[in-house]
């Protein structure tokens, strides 16, 4: 979901741009182990390297009031010491390993990976699998992270003004869904958290009937579930509650917010509600199969490079946008959102960029995209699908989203088939169908003097938090 805590990078294969080739999907096997640990291996031996990812399904999307944040902080503490193992040991063995880690939470699932030499992979799940269950999660140390993650808030958010703006967008255009609350949490409940709240959320949470195991690499299948047997295999499954996640209540007109703060330029974002595919497919009846797909082709028509609409037509055409972009959370668990978010430039008012935003997505909701505009969105599709392949990380990334939204894995297969199918009549479908004001919310940042002595530390946006 900015890789100090989460980047643009991760972000974007969030929202999964980058499908895989379905001959590549194909060779993945699938395993279950008698706890429930699903476990995916795809075998990769082009290098003698192995990514090893471990997934939960829970996120922010899972909190409640009063315990938002409360996955970002246990991703922190899950560093933080076994019974076995010291805080600190489980970074200091990979990299003695001559490996490398990270984690990071989302609002629907948190994951950890590890890079390693292929014969050092049991050194990753004897780790992992020793911190799924086995956390010691000591009061001091919590007392010392949570002050961390705090410290965090006020430098990536408080302290962003285009971030802070972002985080209010989303509270305004979600009134029900989980979706308004903040990974990182609201103040408030991060000064109120406890470490009794933290276990209660990592013994409910951290089984193995709720998290799927990855493995992409120069392995053989039968070897990693052998190996998955003996370390993961042990751990005692837990009872997971139904998960009670209220729909998104309708939205019936525009919502808008302005938002004063110290600043260098002023800023806009509108968020229109979209689906997802997840809730497209687990909702059914709800939408047609084709819909998020449709989406992708309009966003990447609006915003896919610089020969995208957008660019050519604001920023360098009328010259009325200094910056401008688009993002749609395809594999969002949940019903999403569609955002742009734009700088004007010089001499331009919000309310001269917001319409000229406005004529452009008037101009997709009443006239089909050309043949040449399709044909540039999917092949773009089919060339990120072969950049991709060359990664084991995004590889693993691809097959863990998928699991932990609540679809198989091999719903992959379908993307760039379902995108290569998208016709001009379904893009002008879903544009009139959702850019429409009743499912509108727009956020304006009106810049307040600077402070001098101010630094700034983030961009706008809330991907998702990396350890």
């Amino acid at each position: 979901m900015k890789i100090l805590h989460g980047s643009a990078i991760l972000l974007k294969t969030l929202c999964l741009g980058l499908a895989l080739n379905t001959a590549v999907l194909a060779e993945t096997q699938e395993f279950t182990l008698d706890n429930g640990l699903k476990v995916l291996v795809k075998e990769d031996h082009r290098a003698p390297v192995v990514v090893s990812q471990v997934w939960y399904k829970v996120g922010a999307s899972y909190e409640v009031s009063g315990l938002t944040g409360i996955s970002h902080a246990l991703e922190h503490m899950m560093f933080k010491g076994t019974k076995k193992y010291a805080p600190g040991e489980f970074s200091r063995i990979i990299s003695e390993n001559g490996g490398n880690e990270n984690a990071f939470t989302s609002s629907d699932y948190t994951a950890y990976f590890q890079t390693l030499e292929k014969s050092r992979l049991p050194i990753s799940f004897e780790l992992e699998a020793d911190r799924m269950r086995h956390l010691t999660l000591p009061a001091d140390e919590f007392a010392k992270e949570i002050e961390v993650v705090m410290e965090e808030r006020r430098l990536r958010t408080e302290d962003s003004p285009e971030s802070f703006a972002f985080e209010t967008l989303m509270a305004t255009a979600f009134q029900t869904s989980p979706y308004r609350q903040p990974i990182i949490g609201w103040m408030a409940d991060l000064e109120a958290m406890t470490v009794d709240q933290l276990r209660d959320w990592y013994q409910r949470f951290y089984a193995p009937n709720n998290a799927t195991l990855v493995v992409i690499g120069d392995v053989e299948a039968k070897k990693v579930l052998k190996l998955a047997r003996k370390y993961f295999g042990p751990l005692p499954s837990s009872e997971i509650e139904p998960e009670k996640t209220l729909p998104e209540t309708e939205q019936r007109g525009i919502k808008r917010v302005v938002i004063k703060r110290p600043a260098e330029l002023p800023h806009l974002m509108m968020a229109y509600k979209t689906p997802s595919l997840n809730s497209t497919l687990n909702n059914a009846g709800s939408s047609p199969a084709w819909e998020p797909y449709a989406l992708e082709v309009l966003s990447g028509i609006l915003d896919g490079g610089n020969s995208a609409r957008l660019e050519t037509n604001l920023v360098r055409g009328k010259e009325l946008a200094a910056m401008i972009s688009l993002d749609y959370r395809f594999t969002a668990r949940l019903g999403t959102v569609l955002t742009i978010s734009a700088i004007p430039a010089a001499d331009v008012s919000l309310d001269q960029l917001e319409l000229a935003i406005r004529e452009e997505l008037e101009r997709i909701s009443t006239k089909k995209v050309s043949k040449a505009e399709l044909d540039r969105v999917k092949a773009q599709v089919i060339a990120d699908d072969i950049y991709q392949r060359d990664s084991l990380f995004y590889q693993g990334m691809v097959l863990g989203i998928f699991e932990s939204i609540g679809l198989s894995w091999k719903h992959a297969d379908d993307y760039v088939p379902a995108v290569k199918a998208v016709t001009a009549e379904q893009v002008l479908a879903v544009a009139k169908k959702y850019l429409v004001d009743d499912g509108l919310t727009v956020a304006e940042l009106e810049p307040l003097p600077m402070d001098p002595s101010a630094k700034r530390h983030a961009t706008a946006g809330e991907s998702d938090y990396v350890h």
